[in-house]
């Protein structure tokens, strides 16, 4: 995630519409993928419905995560169900789900949660500053962005334990590279809309 922050905050530093206010998208929209993507349009001259509607659909994915943690959410007292959901990432959604599937306990399963997730948040926010900070000094043969694509690898690997599993991973990933080009960004939520239905077909057939 190192990198990942850094390359971010490069890119605010070389945004148009200010290094502060980029670099504030890290504590606002607190999304990677939605910030490089908003700060790209912005750079680019896009519309603003264009800019808000590629960030909201980056971030739809966040639906599905949420569905998958009301269950243990629902037992949280209403100040931690509102808050927490700030917190909610890629990273403290899968280092989340499986502990929640072993520990019914909600007072664990809340600051579990909100250990992770705060964790992320102030690294997340330290890197990005450095990225602001020393972006120009960086060499561009460190080829720091990488890291995007290795993170969301690195949380897909833990998570293919059966054939399901492995079935929602390929076709997800081959729906979504089909489907780069769909406007808006929405190839991707159209991949994992894919992924989904395949899994859940998949574990209904090899049961």
């Amino acid at each position: 995630m190192i990198p990942f922050g850094l390359i971010t905050g490069v890119t605010a530093a070389n945004s148009e519409i200010g290094t502060f206010l980029a670099w504030a998208t890290s504590w606002i929209i607190f999304a990677g993928a939605a910030q490089l993507a908003t700060l790209d349009l912005f750079n680019a001259g896009a519309a603003s419905v264009v800019i808000i509607a590629t960030a909201l659909t980056i971030n739809a994915r966040h639906f599905m995560y949420s569905a998958a943690l009301a269950p243990a959410f629902q037992e949280y007292p209403s100040r931690w169900r509102l808050a927490l959901p700030y917190l909610l990432t890629d990273q403290a959604y899968a280092i989340t789900i499986g502990p929640y599937e072993e520990h019914i306990d909600p007072v664990y399963r809340r600051y579990f949660f909100f250990g992770g997730a705060a964790s992320f948040w102030v690294m997340w926010q330290i890197t990005t500053a450095l990225g602001v900070m020393f972006g120009a000094i960086i060499p561009p043969e460190w080829g720091l962005t990488f890291a995007v694509p290795l993170v969301f690898i690195a949380l897909l690997i833990p998570t293919l334990k059966d054939r399901p599993a492995v079935l929602a991973a390929v076709v997800g990933g081959s729906v979504a590279v089909m489907a780069a080009s769909a406007p808006y960004q929405s190839g991707l939520i159209i991949g994992a809309v894919a992924g989904v239905v395949a899994g859940t077909a998949a574990a209904r057939w090899w049961k």
